[in-house]
């Protein structure tokens, strides 16, 4: 990023964010003066986010979302590098696994709760505790179309985002009135972690969408961009749903 506006003097959090929708999302927050640190396992890929974005306003801290120690090393770095944490994006999520509930590995749905929930769980604890509770804040869960509808295949998944869901109307009511939380629910999203959902077949997934297209990060980070903003606070314990229309083909013929 070359040219970045005036700083907002707010500062977010984004996990998950080394590439794909996290990383849309903190174009997003930057584009708009925010500073933001991201997170993500890998540490190479991270740096190059961070150099990619602008080092000057960005701050990267490799580790496992499910990792309790990498949870309050992330919020104490932020804290130690812009002061304060008002935001939140818990886009953190894997998806190990594809085929039917009936036959999974309930190991692997323990993973897939870990990271998918767990970890959210534990980011907001721990953002709520330094910065939000004196503060305020917004808080933004990834959830899933999956985890408002049946999603064959990716089960574990789907009820995870499900939980994700639920876990959002939770913290915002407990969170009220200081800090506003919650979540987006995207359909598919061309990114890496989707790739089997349409590699090779892009034209024919997107046909089923009333908007003639997958969507694309920058879809997602704008939808964070407005439940992080102004714009949006009277909005708290909501499903943003991001699906290109996907939704409306419903109980159609």
């Amino acid at each position: 990023m070359t040219e970045l506006p005036e700083l907002s003097g707010k500062v977010a959090i984004i996990t998950g964010a080394s590439r794909g929708i996290g990383y849309g999302v903190a174009e997003a927050l930057l584009a708009r003066g925010d500073r933001v640190c991201i997170t993500g396992r890998n540490e190479d890929a991270l740096k190059e986010a961070v150099e990619t974005l602008g080092a000057d306003r960005v701050i990267g801290v490799a580790g496992k979302a499910h990792d309790e120690a990498h949870q309050a090393a992330v919020v104490e770095r932020t804290m130690e590098a812009f002061g304060r944490v008002d935001h939140l994006v818990n886009n953190a999520g894997t998806n190990p696994v594809f085929g039917p509930i009936a036959d999974l590995d309930l190991n692997v749905a323990r993973k897939v709760f870990e990271t998918n929930v767990i970890s959210a769980l534990g980011f907001a604890q721990k953002t709520w505790h330094a910065w939000q509770k004196d503060n305020g804040g917004a808080i933004v869960n990834i959830a899933s179309l999956a985890g408002i509808s049946a999603s064959p295949f990716i089960g574990a998944y789907g009820v995870s985002k499900a939980a994700m869901v639920n876990l959002t109307l939770q913290l915002a009511h407990e969170f009220a009135p200081g800090v506003r939380v919650n979540s987006i629910a995207p359909a598919v999203v061309k990114t890496k972690f989707a790739a089997a959902l349409y590699e090779g077949r892009e034209a024919e997934a997107a046909a089923s969408y009333p908007l003639a297209r997958l969507g694309v990060p920058s879809d997602i980070g704008g939808a964070a961009a407005f439940l992080t903003s102004d714009q949006s606070d009277w909005i708290t314990g909501q499903t943003l749903v991001v699906d290109g229309g996907i939704l409306l083909n419903a109980g159609v013929a």
